[in-house]
């Protein structure tokens, strides 16, 4: 909405700079006792031709650059809420999947979930030797537990844990019970 409000600013502004300057040309260009002076015209055209193209100008040129940036910051809130709903919906979804399905590399799928889990909106492990994201709800993540390989950590901690056994990241949430228990490796 800034951006076209912007683009219509400068427009008018271009427009307001155009009229003012033909119609105050033309008064100077004309002759007799109702003709204008040439300071005058110039004077006339400073004060409401150009300031207002500066002002209303600048104003547009601001709004057209924070409306592009307020785009580019949406689609990325888009692209953040397609992915978490892909994760939540099929319970996995491997990493290459999620990436071709994005259009997105490797390292912006990364970089998308460390910052919902910084916005505890995601909470699951994932698996990186496997490549594979698994959501999980908060009861399973918020264990000493791991969901993956069954180890059992000393604490549970909040946002990212490595498990020392299987070296999945856990994604914890940020409500989860601090809880202690003696470490032990997986039962096979």
């Amino acid at each position: 909405m800034g951006r076209t409000i912007g683009i219509v600013l400068i427009v008018a502004s271009v427009l307001i700079c155009g009229v003012v300057t033909l119609f105050l040309g033309l008064g100077a260009a004309g002759s007799g006792p109702a003709g204008l002076s040439n300071a005058g015209a110039v004077l006339g055209i400073a004060l409401f031709g150009v300031v207002p193209l500066l002002l209303l100008g600048g104003v547009g040129i601001f709004l057209v650059v924070k409306g592009s940036q307020e785009a580019k910051e949406m689609a990325d809130v888009q692209q953040k809420e397609r992915l978490l709903g892909m994760i939540q919906s099929a319970g996995k979804i491997s990493v290459g999947a999620a990436a071709i399905e994005m259009k997105m590399t490797r390292d912006q799928i990364k970089n998308a979930i460390y910052e919902l889990v910084n916005q505890s909106l995601f909470s699951g492990f994932i698996n990186w030797q496997e490549g594979m994201f698994y959501g999980n709800d908060a009861a399973n993540v918020g264990s000493n537990k791991c969901p993956n390989c069954g180890g059992i950590r000393e604490i549970v901690g909040k946002g990212i844990v490595k498990c020392p056994y299987c070296a999945v990241e856990l994604f914890v949430p940020q409500d989860a019970p601090q809880t202690r228990a003696t470490p032990a490796p997986p039962q096979k």
